[in-house]
């Protein structure tokens, strides 16, 4: 498979970390997606074409695309609006704060625009921690004129950013870290068979868990969390040694 070229730098790997978190975004260490305010065709437009993605038969990118075609807030209102609406997972804070008290690199990768991700997360966690955490993510271009529009990562490949290539790179290192991913949704789909334990937030009503739905189609081994509560308990064995990820996985869906 051709590795799709990227537009945009990625931060150096984290070489010397035994263990790695990498995350993605919107939905899951937020509390909802941040497409489903009052921006653009909102929510149901949504839900419809993330099954159009699911099934195959349109590319996250171009479904992206649409979406944000009909957003016709200027960015920076769009970064306010966000700002005040978006809350975060209940045990996130407490989740990074275990990661920096034991060295574990956290690494946010993100299909949404790097601009938005930083504004929200400087404000729901500080700019302090917020500034330690880097950010895979596309970015915006915004004109002379005020028309803004996402500026992809990866504009050839159907993913937008395809979220394999952040973490391909770790295999190919001399010792591999052992690598945690947590998404929700369609545009985690490249990323999770390149995880060693792959955690799938399971908190929408049914027939809405896209990543939950497609891991159990493609018989792709993860454990299911609400929050990143659930989480910490087990990466926190792992890590400690105190549990193997071939005994967790025992708890898979598939």
């Amino acid at each position: 498979m051709d590795v799709p070229k990227s537009m945009l730098p990625y931060p150096p790997l984290h070489a010397n970390s035994p263990f790695v978190v990498l995350s993605d975004w919107d939905g899951t260490i937020t509390t909802l997606d941040s497409n489903d305010y009052n921006l653009g065709f909102g929510l149901q437009k949504r839900r419809a074409m993330n099954l159009e993605v699911l099934s195959g038969r349109m590319t996250f990118r171009d479904a992206f695309r649409e979406m944000l075609e009909s957003i016709n807030t200027p960015f920076p209102e769009c970064v306010e609006i966000l700002k005040k609406n978006m809350t975060i997972d209940p045990g996130f804070k407490a989740f990074y704060a275990w990661c920096k008290e034991n060295n574990v690199p956290f690494v946010i990768i993100s299909s949404g625009m790097e601009p938005l991700i930083r504004a929200v997360l400087n404000n729901l966690i500080g700019e302090t921690d917020a500034k330690e955490i880097d950010v895979i993510s596309n970015t915006v271009k915004i004109e002379e004129n005020g028309k803004w529009n996402i500026q992809y990562r990866h504009p050839e490949s159907g993913y937008g950013h395809d979220k394999s290539q952040a973490i391909i790179p770790y295999r190919a290192l001399p010792q591999k870290p052992t690598l945690f991913f947590f998404g929700d949704g369609v545009s985690d789909m490249s990323a999770v068979i390149h995880a060693d334990l792959l955690f799938v937030k399971n908190d929408k009503p049914e027939g809405q868990n896209d990543l939950a739905a497609y891991c159990i189609k493609e018989k792709i081994k993860h454990i299911l969390f609400k929050d990143f509560t659930q989480a910490l308990p087990i990466v926190s064995a792992v890590v400690r040694g105190e549990e193997t990820i071939p005994d967790i996985l025992k708890a898979s869906p598939v």
